[in-house]
C-alpha cells in the first residue's frame, strides 16, 4: 500500500508542478487592470482581413510556422495577428513538440504591420491595445517550451524585426536583412522588440540599431550576436532544409527533456535568481526518475 500511495502522491505533485509552470508561462502581461480591452481590439483586428499564419507539425517534433501574405511582403493584417495568437495556443498544447521554425512565404520574412490596419486604428487607445495584444502573444511565443528559430530571408522590417527577437535564435540567408525602422515611422517598437533586443545584443548595440534604423546584414548580425549563422542557400526550400538541420542538433532526444531544458533557461532569463532556482527544482522533479533518466542509468552512460 505505501509504495502505491507514495507513487500516487508523487504523480499528483508532478501534475500540480506541471500545471503551475504552464500557468506561469501562459499568464498575460496585460489584463483589464492595465486598461487592456482584449475583446475590443480583437473585434477591430477582425475587420482587417488577408493573409494567414500556417502551422505544420512534423513527426520529428519540429513545427514550421509560416507567415503567409506574400503580396504585402508578409505584413501582418489584423486577422493574421489573431491567427498568430491561435497558433501560439496550439503550440503551447503540443505535447510532442521540441522545436519551431518561423519563416515567411515567398522568400521574404515580414515587413511589419499592414499599414491599412494601422491607419484605421491610429487613435492612441486602439494603438495601445494592439501593442498589448501583440506583446502578450509574442511573450507567450518566447516562453514556449520549444527551441525556436527565426529563418530570415529577404527583409525582416519593423514588426517583422521584432518578431525575430521573440525566437531563441535567428538564422539569416545571403542578402537578407533585419531592420528596426520604427524611428522613420515616428515610433519605437511596440511589440516588445526593444526589451528583447537589449537582452540579445546589449543596450549599446540596441540603441545603435534603434536610433540608426539601418539594415543589419547577415555578417553584421553575426558580429553583433543577433544571428547564429549565415546559411548558404537563398531559395526557400534549401534554406528551410538548412534551418531544420541546424535546429535538429538541439532537438535530439525525448520531447519532455528538450522542453524541460527550454523551461529552465526561460526561468533563468526572466526570473530573479531565487525564483529561477525554485523553477529549476520543479522542472528537475518532472524529469528525475523519468523514462529517459532511467534508461540512461541502465546504460550507465559515461559522459564523453
Amino acid at each position: 500500500f505505501f509504495p502505491e500511495m507514495a507513487a500516487s502522491l508523487w504523480k499528483n505533485l508532478l501534475q500540480t508542478t506541471k500545471e503551475r509552470i504552464l500557468q506561469q508561462r501562459r499568464a498575460s502581461l496585460y489584463i483589464d487592470a492595465h486598461g487592456y480591452e482584449e475583446e475590443l481590439i480583437k473585434k477591430k483586428l477582425q475587420q482587417f482581413a488577408g493573409g494567414s499564419i500556417n502551422l505544420s507539425k512534423e513527426d520529428s517534433g519540429i513545427g514550421i510556422l509560416t507567415l503567409n501574405n506574400p503580396k504585402l511582403m508578409n505584413a501582418f493584417t489584423g486577422t493574421m495577428m489573431l491567427e498568430l495568437q491561435e497558433r501560439v495556443t496550439e503550440l503551447e498544447n503540443w505535447k510532442d513538440g521540441k522545436g519551431l521554425i518561423i519563416h515567411g512565404a515567398g522568400n521574404t520574412f515580414c515587413s511589419g504591420s499592414d499599414l491599412n490596419a494601422v491607419k484605421a486604428i491610429s487613435n492612441s487607445q486602439d494603438g495601445m491595445n494592439m501593442c498589448m495584444f501583440m506583446q502578450n502573444t509574442l511573450t507567450r511565443l518566447m516562453r514556449l517550451p520549444l527551441i525556436s528559430v527565426a529563418l530570415v530571408q529577404g527583409k525582416a522590417v519593423g514588426g517583422g524585426a521584432e518578431l525575430t527577437t521573440a525566437c531563441d535564435f535567428r538564422l539569416m540567408t545571403p542578402g537578407s536583412e533585419i531592420r528596426f525602422v520604427h524611428k522613420h515611422m515616428g515610433l519605437v517598437p511596440g511589440w516588445g522588440g526593444a526589451a528583447r533586443l537589449v537582452r540579445i545584443v546589449g543596450s549599446g548595440a540596441a540603441l545603435r540599431l534603434l536610433s540608426g534604423a539601418a539594415g543589419v546584414d547577415p555578417a553584421r548580425a553575426l558580429h553583433l550576436g543577433l544571428s547564429e549563422e549565415m546559411l548558404s542557400s537563398s531559395d526557400e526550400t534549401g534554406a528551410l532544409e538548412e534551418a531544420r538541420a541546424w535546429l535538429s542538433q538541439y532537438t535530439e532526444g525525448p520531447a519532455n527533456v528538450i522542453q524541460a531544458v527550454k523551461k529552465v533557461v526561460t526561468a533563468g532569463r526572466e526570473l530573479p535568481v531565487e525564483a529561477a532556482l525554485r523553477t529549476e527544482k520543479d522542472v528537475f522533479g518532472t524529469v528525475w526518475g523519468g523514462p529517459a533518466n532511467l534508461q540512461a542509468l541502465v546504460r550507465r552512460q559515461r559522459h564523453k
